[in-house]
């Protein structure tokens, strides 16, 4: 059997830079007080040892772990099956990478999971957390608000009048007002409605936009749906045995456009010229792949990523600043991100 090395020691690298165990340790802790010259000397005798801190000893000293937990509110085979959830969680690694924080993925099965997740919070294991996909009967906000660690929630919360949580958002509503007028300026008059779940907020701003433009909405018009193909094709078919004399649909993302586009194909209806439809979110691998590509509502959903893990970054380096103490959209607790139409062939 080879023997392993030992681990390089902060005593070998301080003899390597002939420098005192304690301004090493202030060099790799981050610490102030040392002068360049000896900065450089003991980063490169970190360089040339290949050591590699001790991170529970470091965070005794920066009381930092240097890790933050992502929690999504969905089970396993939702989150890997959703291109959204890979384009958000990208957007995250990026911004923790850059910051050399790591990513701790929590994923919730049922409300075993969520005590699993409260507890694991509250155990001092990450510094903050991100928690996003929220449902409207969801436990883990008092839960992480229990736990006491920063968090910056991903979605619009609606938790009554004056939660002061931090979110990251993009302008649901107005991206379905978006949707429909255009449709409505393509001469469409019986414009349809597939909705997210509607115990999601994103869902309720869709359903409100869509509303904003067609007023009093024939409720024979919508149908609800939960963001899935299969959502879209239950909900599409169903639009079609209500009203066959349809000519648009506005789906509130592109894997329900998606559905119903299949539906629309299976039956005979020709899309745009029998049937025109929009989607929401222009994820690539999805939008520029159905038949036709989809006309949709761009959201930046990689950068809403970002801008969530930059928040809670910087809101630990301000260290007992309350989280909610910068400006936002909405009195200082919420970022919400402008969309845009993308005009493809289905619409």
């Amino acid at each position: 059997m080879t023997e392993t090395a030992p681990r390089p020691t902060l005593e070998a690298v301080a003899a390597r830079a002939g420098v005192s165990r304690a301004t090493v340790s202030r060099v790799v802790n981050g610490g102030e007080g040392v002068r360049e010259p000896l900065v450089e000397r003991v980063r490169r005798a970190v360089e040339e040892l290949g050591y590699v801190p001790n991170q529970a000893a470091r965070s005794l000293v920066t009381k930092r772990h240097d890790a933050v937990a992502v929690v999504i509110a969905e089970p396993e085979t939702r989150v890997f099956a959703d291109p959204f959830f890979a384009l958000q969680l990208r957007g995250i690694s990026k911004e923790l990478t850059a910051h050399d924080s790591q990513l701790v993925l929590l994923l919730t099965e049922g409300r075993a999971d969520h005590a699993r997740v409260g507890r694991y919070l509250a155990g001092g294991h990450v510094d903050g957390a991100l928690v996003f996909s929220l449902h409207l009967d969801d436990p883990l906000p008092e839960l992480v608000q229990r736990a006491g660690v920063p968090t910056v929630f991903g979605g619009r919360p609606d938790w009554g009048e004056g939660n002061r949580s931090v979110y990251v958002d993009s302008d649901n509503r107005g991206g379905a007002r978006e949707a429909v007028r255009h449709l409505v300026g393509l001469g469409r008059r019986r414009v349809a409605h597939i909705t997210g779940a509607l115990d999601q907020t994103s869902a309720v701003d869709r359903l409100d936009g869509f509303r904003d433009v067609v007023v009093d909405a024939d409720p024979r018009l919508i149908a609800e749906g939960d963001f899935t193909p299969a959502g879209g094709e239950r909900a599409m078919r169903l639009l079609l045995e209500r009203c066959p004399d349809l000519d648009a649909v506005f789906a509130a993302n592109d894997l329900a456009a998606s559905g119903a586009l299949r539906v629309l194909r299976a039956q005979g209806r020709r899309v745009p010229e029998d049937v025109a439809v929009v989607g929401f979110d222009d994820m690539l691998p999805v939008a520029e792949q159905t038949d036709p590509p989809l006309t949709t509502i761009r959201q930046d959903i990689e950068e809403m990523g970002r801008l969530m893990a930059g928040l809670l970054l910087r809101a630990l380096d301000r260290r007992g600043t309350p989280l909610d103490d910068g400006p936002g959209a909405d009195g200082g607790s919420g970022v919400v991100l402008p969309t845009t139409l993308v005009r493809r062939a289905s619409a």
